[in-house]
């Protein structure tokens, strides 16, 4: 029906991502990983580059080992990098990076963070003025004073 309507219908899966993302940010990190890893069965590694893009890149935050979460964070750039990935996985870009920069500063990898930190604040000029724009470019800020101190 919103199809009828020049609108575009809702996407099932990232609702249900979406979902899963409301449980994890209310305190339930081991039923919301148990549900993600439930939709990434579902979803398969051949499936939707978008869904599996934000699918790992949520999947990443509920991870107690930084190298779990850095696998998960690899994931979500490598699907967001394919071919048929759609335009709108580069507003992902930031996050995406600044997320693999994170990951790898809890590993000690410093030149690794700040190259994947350099990408994130390379890929920021799609942000929008807003909330989740803010929040991304004072998270880069973070980062970067961060590494700054280390260097």
């Amino acid at each position: 029906m919103a199809e009828q309507h020049g609108q575009a219908a809702p996407d099932a899966v990232l609702t249900r991502i979406g979902q899963v993302v409301m449980l994890h940010h209310g305190g339930d990190r081991e039923e919301a990983q148990r549900r993600f890893l439930d939709l990434w069965a579902e979803i398969g590694e051949a499936g939707d580059p978008l869904h599996r893009c934000t699918l790992a890149h949520y999947l990443a935050d509920t991870q107690d080992d930084p190298g779990d979460e850095l696998a998960w964070d690899l994931r979500a750039l490598s699907a967001a990098e394919e071919r048929g990935a759609p335009l709108s996985v580069r507003g992902l870009y930031p996050s995406l990076h600044l997320n693999l920069a994170a990951d790898y500063v809890k590993l000690g990898r410093d030149e690794a963070a700040r190259s994947h930190l350099r990408r994130a604040r390379e890929a920021a000029d799609v942000l929008a003025d807003d909330g989740y724009g803010d929040g991304v470019w004072a998270a880069i800020g973070r980062l970067e004073l961060r590494l700054g101190e280390g260097a």
